[in-house]
């Protein structure tokens, strides 16, 4: 059976949650499923991250923003990508373009056009979770 689990900034929010994300996932992927992964950016990052940008303009172009902004998901996703493998799991993290999402060009309000999971079933015929960073 193929499970989707979504896991938000709270869940994620520390290494320490993380690994319990980890744990979770293993669990479902010994049972015998195929997994899928969406994570979020860890607990305050995107806060953090809109920050950094204010410091700079009060008005960021929203194609950096989404650049900027995507790259907490990002960090997460290859965290628990790294936390599945050291405890034997093999995963692969990817960003939503890896993963098959394409979207419209409309920045900070993107919304997606298609879906191709080929990627991603790839990955998952090889016998891996496959985490998505979400946000892209």
């Amino acid at each position: 059976m193929l499970i989707v689990q979504k896991f938000g900034g709270t869940s994620v929010g520390d290494l320490d949650r993380i690994q319990n994300v980890a744990s979770r996932v293993s669990e479902t992927k010994k049972a015998g499923n195929d997994v899928v992964v969406v994570v979020s950016a860890m607990s305050g990052e995107t806060n953090k991250l809109v920050g950094y940008a204010e410091h700079f303009s009060k008005n960021p172009a929203r194609a950096e923003m989404d650049m900027l902004l995507s790259s907490g998901e990002r960090v997460t996703a290859a965290l628990l990508a790294i936390a599945l493998q050291e405890s034997g799991i093999d995963a692969i993290a990817m960003t939503g373009r890896q993963a098959g999402i394409k979207t419209d060009s409309f920045h900070t309000y993107a919304r997606i056009e298609s879906i191709d999971s080929q990627a991603m079933q790839t990955q998952i015929d090889k016998g891996r979770v496959v985490i998505v960073a979400g946000f892209q």
